[in-house]
């Protein structure tokens, strides 16, 4: 399994779920994008969104690691998205965690989202996310963001419309980012999809809601195999 993380922050937010994911045996690999947190110093520029999913398949190929399931929240259910229709042999499963940004949806609305979703997210993300943002560092991520704004407007649904893999989409019941009718359409987008609720969580529900999500995901993933 690979975990993908969102705009500016590291893999450190996904750790809960990667450890409870590899109790039940998955290899779990929790890369930072090249140019965030502690990969900063990896790009000499933020990427757009089609750049990280070829450096996501980069690091996949190299690490050998076969056809994987595939783990996304906020932004980076856009790099993974791009990555499974750019590089469909590599995906197995694909789940999405609060897809962003939804397209149509201006930058400053978006914005305003992400501030309504703080207070409803555990007190301990707050600061490990202030951390990776001023690490990455601002300039990095208002560039990133318009990237990924770009990608929402031009290629994020036309990416989720060419992929194969089945795929579950999850939003915590109380996300202000990515809401209820959104992510019915992007489960609707792909071919094989489904959308999950998970209650008393929000945006970052894979962080607040760790078993819950664990349980999700090896339910999806060994049915589907089944």
């Amino acid at each position: 399994m690979m975990l993908v993380h969102g705009l500016g922050l590291s893999g450190r937010y996904f750790v809960p779920l990667a450890r409870r994911l590899a109790a039940s045996g998955a290899s779990v690999v929790v890369p930072d994008l090249p140019g965030n947190a502690r990969s900063r110093a990896a790009a000499h520029r933020a990427p757009d969104v089609g750049q990280l999913a070829d450096a996501l398949a980069c690091l996949h190929q190299r690490l050998s690691l076969g056809p994987s399931v595939m783990v996304a929240n906020s932004v980076g259910c856009q790099v993974a998205a791009s990555l499974a229709a750019r590089h469909p042999h590599l995906v197995s499963h694909l789940v999405l965690v609060g897809p962003a940004l939804e397209p149509g949806i201006s930058g400053w609305r978006q914005f305003v989202r992400l501030v309504a979703d703080a207070p409803g997210e555990p007190l301990s993300l707050l600061p490990l996310a202030a951390f990776d943002y001023l690490v990455t560092g601002p300039l990095r991520c208002a560039a990133s963001f318009q990237h990924s704004l770009r990608d929402a407007a031009e290629s994020f649904e036309a990416n989720l419309s060419q992929v194969r893999a089945p795929t579950l989409v999850v939003r915590g019941a109380g996300d202000t980012i990515a809401s209820g009718t959104w992510i019915r359409r992007v489960a609707a987008l792909v071919a094989a999809g489904r959308a999950q609720d998970i209650p008393g969580a929000a945006h970052a529900a894979h962080y607040s809601a760790p078993d819950a999500m664990a349980a999700l995901i090896e339910k999806f993933t060994v049915g589907e195999s089944g």
